[in-house]
């Protein structure tokens, strides 16, 4: 479990949805812009609840563990949405070239069926 501190206010999440809001939070601030997001949290009194936040520009967000002897609740889906969000960061990818083959005729891969161009 995580300890969430934003605005002046601790809350407490799940390891995944701590990552998860962690990584937008510096996503939305790197484009210039703020998004509201809400994610669930454990309340003092060990019950579930919402907490809404403004993340991005001008709004730190601090994650540290925190001790948890309870069972820890399973937050998963809000940890996919975070994830989900437009501007959460997704792995680059990179052309490919193909290796160059003994035939001087290039391919139209256009089809089902390799035909020569």
């Amino acid at each position: 479990m995580r300890c969430v501190t934003y605005a002046g206010e601790t809350v407490i999440t799940t390891d995944d949805v701590a990552a998860s809001l962690i990584e937008l939070t510096a996503a939305v601030a790197k484009e210039g812009q703020a998004e509201a997001v809400s994610i669930p949290i454990v309340t003092d009194d060990k019950k579930v609840a919402q907490a809404e936040l403004v993340i991005g520009v001008g709004n730190d967000v601090l994650s540290a563990p925190v001790e948890w002897n309870e069972e820890e609740p399973d937050f998963s889906h809000a940890a996919t949405e975070l994830k989900d969000h437009r501007l959460f960061p997704r792995p680059h990818l990179r052309a490919v070239e193909p290796e160059a083959s003994g035939d001087d005729e290039p391919l139209d891969y256009d089809f089902d069926q390799p035909t020569e161009a």
